[in-house]
């Protein structure tokens, strides 16, 4: 890229913006971000970004839709500024579980909002385990999907646990989690589950063995955790002697934080993809940061160089 890069932060996670910048070797740029007295939202980059290649880092959480308007008009800001690029790292992607319609008359909210940051004038995204990959087709500009998975096996591996399996919450994950089990050299096993309504979920089966087994469920996210804990009393119930959780998105909507510190989980990993109040943390969860692979993937970018290479076991960040 021929710019200068600079970096924006909005509202929704400073904290892994600063992180992100700080391992850059740089500074966020000054940008001012108000509400006047009806809740619209008011953005001035104080900076000057002309010709400059831009990086806005906003993860699209805490009161979503706010995050979400506040970061499309830091876009047209950018490009009314005669910034030369805009890149969008979004760590969360809000929306990501309505890419499809399950029923009729249902939106495809998922796509809209691809639509929303093309039209605002948005040249690329990166962001991390969406919901399904499939999302990145709605974009018609590059898309960097980077994944956790590559973190949360460092940190299992690390614990050295002692006749571990890794298990999928459901049958549409099992993808993903095949990827984690060969990470660590374990066996997989896939749970199967129905949804009678939304955040509500019913475990009906086990497939794979568990009994006597440590067992390390993974997700994309937990809302409110009243799958994945239910999913882990089931797990006990079939003769598991341990149950970890891992998830990239900690969304912990109440009552999350309850349901996880009263389940028979031990530990709960999860990242920093969304900002974290202290009053949705309890003793059983562990945050671990992505900012190191936020900062590589832009690095990558400014300078032309390949982010596939980030999820190569021997890179390092």
């Amino acid at each position: 890229m021929s710019g200068k890069m600079m970096l924006f932060s909005g509202t929704s996670h400073p904290q892994l913006a600063k992180e992100i910048a700080e391992l850059l070797g740089t500074e966020l740029g000054e940008v001012t971000i108000e509400k006047f007295a009806n809740n619209e939202i008011y953005v001035r980059f104080l900076d000057s970004v002309r010709g400059a290649e831009l990086f806005l880092i906003q993860s699209l959480c805490g009161d979503v839709n706010e995050s979400l308007m506040e970061l499309l008009i830091m876009i047209d800001a950018a490009k009314r500024a005669s910034a030369e690029s805009i890149c969008v790292v979004i760590p969360h992607f809000a929306y990501a579980r309505q890419d499809k319609k399950s029923a009729a008359r249902e939106p495809i909210s998922a796509r809209l909002v691809a639509d929303l940051l093309t039209v605002a004038g948005a040249n690329r995204i990166i962001t991390m385990d969406l919901h399904q990959g499939q999302i990145q087709g709605f974009f018609d500009m590059p898309v960097n999907h980077l994944t956790a998975l590559g973190v949360l096996a460092d940190y299992f591996a690390g614990l050295n646990l002692e006749d571990p399996v890794v298990v999928s919450p459901d049958v549409g994950r099992a993808k993903v989690c095949k990827k984690l089990a060969d990470m660590l050299d374990v066996p997989l096993a896939i749970m199967h589950k129905g949804r009678p309504e939304h955040n509500v979920a019913e475990i009906t089966s086990v497939i794979g063995d568990v009994d006597g087994k440590i067992c390390i469920v993974t997700d994309d996210m937990i809302d409110t955790a009243g799958t994945i804990t239910a999913g882990a009393k089931a797990l006990m119930d079939k003769g598991a002697k341990a149950i970890y959780l891992g998830a990239t998105h900690a969304v912990l909507s109440p009552p999350a934080r309850e349901r996880i510190r009263d389940s028979v989980v031990v530990d709960c990993v999860v990242t920093n993809t969304i900002a974290i109040p202290e009053d949705r943390t309890c003793d059983k969860l562990t945050i671990l940061s992505v900012a190191p692979m936020f900062a590589a993937a832009i690095k990558n970018v400014y300078n032309d160089g390949s982010v596939s290479a980030l999820f190569d076991p021997d890179f390092e960040f």
